[in-house]
C-alpha cells in the first residue's frame, strides 16, 4: 500500500473543510475595504436580518465565534457557583469551555452510538437539584432527540442551549434547529457549511435575552459603534455591564450576506457527495468495512457536515491513526470529531473525568475520522477521496 502513489500529488492536496467561496464575496470584501467601515456596520446588521429571516425568528446577535454565542447564552442564564450544565462528551472543547467561563459546572451524559448524539436516558441519570441547563450538540448535522430533551427541561425546569456549530440547515420534526430551545448558537467557521472565516450568529426564544447579549457582545456598552459613530450624530454611550469583545465585524459579514443565499444550494450538493460515499463504502468486503453513519431519522433534515466514518481494526484491518496517516500520504485531509472531552488532560485534572464513564464516545472518538464533504468538492475529488479510502484499506 505505502509503495503506491498518492491519489494526489502534494500541490494538489485535497485540503479538508475548504470552503466555497464565489466572486460576490470576494467583491463584497472589496467593497467593504473601500468603504473604509469593516468594523460593526451595516453589513453585520444585514446579515442579522437575513439570518433571522432564514430562522424564521424576529431577530440574531452576530458575534466573533459560535463559542461566544454557547458564552454568552450561559451568561444570560446569570449561573451562580455550582450551578450545572448538562452536555454531550462528543464535541469540540468549545462546548464545555463555554460553561467553565460563564461560572457554571459542565456534566456529561454519554451519547447514543447510532446517532452519536446526546442520549437522552442518561441526561435524565444526570439531572440533580443543581442541574440549570442542557446544551444539546446537533452532531454533524443531525438533530438530537429535541422532544425527549424538551421534557425533560420542561419537567426540571431547565434552560436549552442548542450547540448548532454542525446544524445551521437542521430541521427536526419541522421545526429549525436552535428555534427548539431558549437559545441557539451558531458558527460560521472557515470548514462550516457557510462561512464568514471567523463568526457566529445566536437567536433567543425571550426577546430580552437577546438584547442583553448584544450588549454583552461589545463591552457591556449601550449603543454600539455603528450607532455611536453613523451619520445620524455621535451617540453617548453607557457601560451596563462588564461585557466582552465578542462582535462581528463587516468584513467578516461580507462574506455572510452572500454564503446565506446558496445554503440550500451547497446543502444540495453535500447531500450528492453523502450518497456517493454511501454507495461507495457500502459494498467494501468482509474485513475491510467502515462504519457508516446512521440513516436520517424520520421527519428531519442531516445538515451534513460530518461525514465521519469509523475505523475499528478488527472490523477494517487497520487502526484509526494508521488510517489518518495513510489518507494524508494519499493526499487527501481528513479530520478527527473528535477525541471524547474525558481523554483530554486538562478536563482529567480539573473536573476528574475519565474516559471509561462514557463507554460509547470514548469508543466512538477512537474510531472516527471524518472525510471531505465541502460544497466546493467536485465528482472529480470526490472519486479521489473513494479511491484513496479503498487503498489504504487495501482493497484496491
Amino acid at each position: 500500500m505505502s509503495e503506491k502513489p498518492p491519489v494526489r500529488a502534494k500541490e494538489n492536496f485535497l485540503v479538508f473543510g475548504s470552503p466555497a467561496l464565489e466572486q460576490a464575496e470576494i467583491d463584497e470584501v472589496v467593497a467593504c475595504l473601500k468603504s473604509r467601515w469593516i468594523g460593526t456596520g451595516p453589513r453585520t446588521a444585514r446579515f442579522e436580518r437575513d439570518f433571522a429571516e432564514y430562522k424564521g425568528v424576529e431577530s440574531a446577535a452576530a458575534l466573533h465565534s459560535c463559542t461566544a454565542a454557547l458564552h454568552l447564552a450561559l451568561v444570560a442564564l446569570s449561573l451562580k457557583p455550582g450551578d450545572e450544565v448538562i452536555t454531550t462528551p462528543l464535541t469540540f472543547c468549545a462546548t464545555v469551555n463555554a460553561i467553565l467561563h460563564a461560572g457554571g459546572t459542565p456534566v456529561l451524559a454519554d451519547v447514543d452510538p447510532a446517532t452519536m448524539n446526546i442520549d437522552p436516558a442518561k441526561v435524565r441519570e444526570m439531572i440533580t437539584p443543581r442541574t440549570r441547563a442542557l446544551l444539546p450538540v446537533h452532531f454533524a448535522g443531525r438533530p438530537c432527540d429535541m422532544d425527549a430533551l424538551s421534557a425533560l427541561a420542561a419537567e426540571h425546569n431547565l434552560a436549552v442551549i442548542e450547540d448548532c456549530a454542525h446544524a445551521i440547515e437542521t430541521t427536526y420534526h419541522g421545526r429549525k434547529a436552535g428555534t427548539l430551545g431558549d437559545f441557539g448558537c451558531f458558527s460560521f467557521y472557515v470548514t462550516k457549511n457557510i462561512i464568514t472565516g471567523e463568526g457566529g450568529m445566536v437567536i433567543a426564544k425571550r426577546p430580552e435575552d437577546l438584547a442583553r447579549i448584544k450588549v454583552l457582545g461589545l463591552h457591556g456598552m449601550s449603543a454600539d459603534a455603528w450607532n455611536r459613530f453613523g451619520d445620524e450624530g455621535y451617540k453617548h454611550y453607557l457601560v451596563v455591564e462588564a461585557g466582552f469583545k465578542y462582535n462581528m465585524m463587516d468584513l467578516q459579514a461580507a462574506l455572510g450576506i452572500h454564503q446565506l443565499p446558496r445554503v440550500g444550494a451547497y446543502h444540495a450538493r453535500r447531500e450528492q457527495v453523502w450518497a456517493a460515499y454511501d454507495a461507495a463504502f457500502a459494498t467494501l468486503p468482509e474485513g475491510k468495512r467502515l462504519g457508516l453513519p446512521s440513516p436520517q431519522e424520520p421527519d428531519t433534515l442531516h445538515a451534513r457536515h460530518l461525514y465521519s466514518v469509523m475505523v475499528d481494526h478488527e472490523q477494517c484491518g487497520i487502526t484509526r491513526d494508521a488510517f489518518l496517516t495513510a489518507m494524508t500520504k494519499q493526499g487527501i485531509g481528513v479530520g478527527v470529531h473528535y477525541l471524547s472531552l474525558p481523554e483530554h488532560p486538562y478536563y482529567q485534572e480539573r473536573l476528574g473525568w475519565r474516559a471509561e464513564d462514557y463507554p460509547h464516545a470514548m469508543r466512538l472518538g477512537r474510531q472516527t475520522v471524518s472525510l471531505p464533504i465541502s460544497a466546493r468538492l467536485t465528482d472529480a475529488d470526490v472519486a479521489d477521496v473513494i479511491t484513496a479510502v479503498r487503498r489504504v484499506l487495501g482493497v484496491e
